[in-house]
Order: C-alpha cells, then sequence, then structure tokens
C-alpha cells in the first residue's frame, strides 16, 4: 500500500475558531509509538462542545489507540504532541491530556471524558451485577453514598432504554442481550455526564436493527446533556446517519476530514475514495438452473428445542422447553445461496446447526436423500459434504496449530490415506485458491493463526473447509468481523468460488447489504418462526411484512 499523502481538509488551527467557538478538544500533532515503532504520526483534530466526529479507517489505522492515547490507556506507549481539553467552567484553563499527572486523569476519566468499549462482553466484569458496575461509577465519582448510587444507576439504565431496569440491574453481563449489554455500557459511560464521549465500534456486534437503536440513543442522550461525541467506526453508514464530521485514518496518519456530506459525496484522498466505494457487489451466477434439479438440501416442518429446568418444585419431576425454531420448511439448490436474515435470537444460528447435524431436531431435514442420524458413518459421509466457516476466524483456528494442521486436519479424518506429502500439495492447492501462497507469505505452512490478518485468517477458515470438497458450506456471519474493504474481498472470494465450483451456501448474517449481494433466495426470520421468504430482490425489493421492511430500512 502506497504512503499516505499529506493531509487535506484540517481542522482550524489555533486562532481560527470564531469569537465563543473554542474547541471542547483540540489534538495537535499526536503521536503514538510501540517499542521505537510509530502507529500514530502527528494526527491534528478538534472537536467542538456538542459536535459528533467520526474517526474512520481501517483496522490497524491507529483510531483506537489514538483515542486511548486522549485518556492514557495506551499500555507501554511513548506519546507526543498535544491534546488541550478546555476547562470546566467559565474561565477554566485549559489542560494537555499528555501532560496532565496520573492523579489529574484520574479526575478526568469518567468525569470529564468517558468511553465504550467495542466488546462490552470483555468490558464489563463478570463478577458483578450491572447494577453494581454503574453504581461503583457513581460513588468514585461523585461521593453517592451505596444507597443513592445504586437508585441513580436504576435510573441511568432506565434512561438508556433496557426494559424492567430495577430488575435488569441486579443481572449478571451475561443474563443479558448484546444490546442490553451495550446500553449498561453507555449507562456507566454517561453516568456522571462527561463532556465527551468517546464510542469505540459501539454497534460491531449488534444486529443492524439494534444498531440503529443504539446510535438513536446516543443521539438523544447527545442532545440531552450537550456532550461531544468521538465515533470510532469503520462503518460508513454509521457516518452517514449519525456524524456532522468525519476524519479518516490511514496506517497511523489522518488523510483526510470535513463534513460528513461533503467527504462522503466527494472524497479527495484515494484512500477515503476506496472506503467509500467499498460495498458488496453481486457477481452471482444468475442463470436458471433446469427444471426439475433436486435440491441439495430440503428441510419440512423443521423445529428445534431446548431443554430448559422449570421454576419452582415442577423443576425437581420434569423439564420445560423452550422452542427455538418453529416449523421451518426450506430448500437449498446446488449451486445457489439461500441466506437467512434476522435479529439475535430469531433462531439462524439454531437452524444452521440443525443442518450442520449438530443440533436434534423434530420434522425432515434431508441432504440430497439422506437424514442425519442414520448412525457413524453415514454422518461422517455427510460431514465432508457439508462444511462451516464460522463468524470471527480468530477464535475458530486453534492458536495452537499450524497452518498446514488446520488446513490439512479435515483430510485426515475423511481421507486417512493419503500420505503426508500428498496431503501437502492438497493444503498448498486449497490455500492458492483463496489468494494464499509461499510466495506472498514465505513460510506459509508453519505460521500461526495470529500471525496473520482478520482478512487473511478469514481466507485459511474457508481453504479449511473447502480442502474435502464440500457440496454445501454454511457461512456464519463470515463477514462481520472484517473491515469494509476486507469484508468486499472476502464476498468476492466467495462468489467466485461458487462459480467455480459449483457451492452451495446456507448463508447467515443480519447485514441486509450482504444478502443483497451473494443470496439467490432469502429466508426472514423472526421468533423462531419464518416470516418471509422468497427471491432476494422480491424479499428485499418489496418486503411484505413489517418486520422485514424495518430490518430493511435499519440497513439504509
Amino acid at each position: 500500500m502506497s504512503a499516505p499523502r499529506a493531509q487535506a481538509r484540517l481542522a482550524p488551527v489555533p486562532g481560527e475558531w470564531a469569537a465563543g467557538e473554542e474547541p471542547l478538544l483540540q489534538v495537535r500533532g499526536l503521536t503514538v509509538a510501540f517499542g521505537g515503532k510509530s502507529v500514530v504520526q502527528g494526527i491534528d483534530f478538534s472537536i467542538a462542545a456538542g459536535e459528533k466526529l467520526a474517526l474512520v479507517g481501517e483496522s490497524g489505522s491507529g483510531k483506537t489507540v489514538s483515542a486511548l492515547a486522549l485518556l492514557r490507556l495506551a499500555q507501554g506507549a511513548r506519546l507526543g504532541g498535544q491534546a488541550w481539553l478546555a476547562g470546566r467552567g467559565l474561565g477554566a484553563a485549559p489542560c494537555d491530556l499528555l501532560q496532565c499527572t496520573e492523579h489529574d486523569m484520574l479526575g478526568l476519566r469518567g468525569g470529564d471524558i468517558a468511553m465504550i468499549f467495542q466488546e462490552p462482553m470483555t468490558a464489563l466484569n463478570p463478577l458483578f451485577s450491572i447494577g453494581d458496575q454503574v453504581a461503583e461509577v457513581l460513588e468514585l465519582k461523585q461521593g453517592l453514598s451505596r444507597r443513592q448510587a445504586w437508585t441513580d444507576a436504576v435510573a441511568m439504565l432506565a434512561a438508556t432504554g433496557i426494559p424492567d431496569p430495577a430488575q435488569r440491574a441486579q443481572s449478571f453481563p451475561h443474563q443479558l442481550s448484546g444490546g442490553q449489554r451495550q446500553r449498561a455500557m453507555i449507562a456507566m459511560a454517561l453516568a456522571c455526564r462527561p463532556r465527551l464521549l468517546l464510542a469505540d465500534e459501539p454497534t460491531t456486534a449488534l444486529d443492524v436493527s439494534l444498531r440503529g437503536q443504539i446510535l438513536d440513543l446516543l443521539s438523544d442522550l447527545q442532545r440531552q446533556t450537550g456532550m461531544a461525541v468521538l465515533l470510532i467506526t469503520h462503518d460508513l453508514n454509521l457516518v452517514r446517519r449519525f456524524a456532522d464530521r468525519v476524519a479518516v485514518m490511514e496506517q497511523g496518519h489522518l488523510v483526510e476530514q470535513g463534513p460528513v456530506g461533503d467527504m462522503l459525496a466527494w472524497p479527495q484522498h484515494p484512500y477515503t475514495q476506496r472506503l467509500v466505494a467499498s460495498r458488496p457487489s453481486r457477481e452471482v451466477d444468475e442463470t436458471p438452473l433446469p427444471e426439475g434439479t433436486p435440491s441439495l438440501v430440503k428441510a419440512q416442518d423443521l423445529s428445534v428445542a431446548y431443554p430448559i429446568r422449570l421454576p419452582g418444585l415442577r423443576g425437581w419431576f420434569r423439564k420445560g422447553e423452550f422452542v427455538a425454531v418453529t416449523d421451518a420448511s426450506f430448500r437449498v439448490m446446488p449451486g445457489r445461496t439461500l441466506g437467512l436474515v434476522g435479529e439475535s435470537g430469531s433462531g439462524k444460528s439454531t437452524l444452521a446447526l440443525a443442518a450442520l447435524g449438530l443440533q436434534p431436531y423434530r420434522g425432515e431435514l434431508l441432504f440430497g436423500d439422506t437424514p442425519w442420524g442414520r448412525g457413524r458413518s453415514s454422518d461422517l459421509a455427510l460431514r465432508r459434504r457439508v462444511q462451516v466457516v464460522f463468524q470471527d476466524p480468530f477464535s475458530s483456528l486453534s492458536p495452537r496449530m499450524t497452518v498446514e494442521e488446520i488446513v490439512g486436519e479435515g483430510l485426515r479424518v475423511h481421507e486417512p490415506a493419503l500420505d503426508a506429502e500428498s496431503r501437502r500439495t492438497r493444503v498448498r492447492e486449497a490455500l492458492a485458491e483463496v489468494g494464499l501462497d509461499e510466495a506472498r507469505f514465505p513460510g506459509l505452512l508453519g505460521r500461526y493463526p495470529h500471525e496473520f490478518s482478520g482478512g487473511q485468517r478469514q481466507r485459511l477458515a474457508i481453504a479449511r473447509a473447502l480442502i474435502v470438497q464440500p457440496e454445501l458450506l454454511v457461512l456464519d456471519e463470515p463477514t462481520s468481523a472484517l473491515d469494509v474493504t476486507i469484508q468486499q474481498q472476502v464476498l468476492a472470494l466467495l462468489q467466485r468460488l461458487q462459480r467455480e465450483k459449483g457451492l452451495a451456501y446456507l448463508l447467515i448474517t443480519h447485514d441486509v447489504e450482504v444478502v443483497r449481494a451473494m443470496a439467490h433466495e432469502v429466508l426472514v426470520m423472526k421468533d423462531g418462526h419464518i416470516v418471509e421468504g422468497g427471491p432476494v430482490a422480491s424479499v428485499l425489493g418489496a418486503p411484505r411484512e413489517d418486520y422485514t421492511r424495518a430490518l430493511v430500512a435499519a440497513a439504509s
């Protein structure tokens, strides 16, 4: 990648602001280095009180570490430059965050500047209830009594839209949904009414409708409190919907910034142009299948239920059940993609587990003419014909196995007679099919997953699935953890492999744009039911159900 160009459209330097418009935060020449290597290289930006600024770029561009540097939370980093925060109250002197003592920063963190982290499940303490964690902030920062802090914590949870906040305050993080955990993080961040909120990818792990709800919530709270917001994201749809201005980072440089409308309509820098153009494109085989083509997978009145413990004495004598999927009927055709779209908890992943033979079910589910559960040898043969690519390649690839071991693992199970050299040849061929070879990655077969980027790890996961020559790939949110440009590359790879190999895909996602680009048919799921289905152009172009219309509107 070429070196970034000089910065364009920079925020005004001190002295250029009109009277009364001095920024809340003014960053000049911010540098961040680890072990002698600079990762943020002299960036300048400003945020006015009540303004919403989006900091945009791919993973590794320096967005998050810049925000952490402002709070002095980038451990082991060497910081340079200036970050002037306006004083509280009329006539109060500004302070340079990069020169403040740790004692001063303890007062500023949470009080003047708060942060919402990307993954609430890891940011929240699993050993304490949500109410305790919000109340702790109020006790420490505002000196409230335990009783008053708890009362205010419940009120903050209510303000973020969590239903039944008094009861939810007593819940632990794992007992809440993803959207509720994110709302609890927002309540904790806003507990002391900060002047500046740093929101680091606050909606990445959420469904498209929940993303809209969280953005609307942040906008409402921002208007009510007058705080400024620095939104860190790689999602330009969120930027369009939320921000006033946008600043674009590439390889530690801030390459361009300006008003959202101008920046996204007329980007000047080549990197910004590439980001704006990085939308999923549709390049699938639209040729109609011959009449009478048999389905690859057929499900009829498929239901999946989980046992649950009943409350009270009844739980001692019998189990209840939670029905996650109810009477689902669908077909997956050879060489075609069936998209499953819906919010978290709608039953998409449960349906995929049943299709993979990993979850007991009621009803009919045939792979060709063969159902799951006929015996070990029958199921083993089916597992070669259907493979899966998971959402997060970092957690789905063993960190203790080399690339050769990971990709070749399926051959050890399904073709145990292969000798080591033949197996290695097949591994190289599978890696080459997904764009990984030893010319670009010396010592490729002996490397480990942590040595690759997110997009490269997902290519490894696809190679692992392809090596046994399956007929169907179950794709469980295959691009949701990736940047927009990498997402575009992975989707293009999957479309090429489908055209060349005649693969069928069962695509599980909450991203309507990915379905629009990849799928031939789409099913919309809500609360375990298929509420609408049909050709993707019909369902997404003219949805019949209110729920589908809401999903499509939220993605716009």
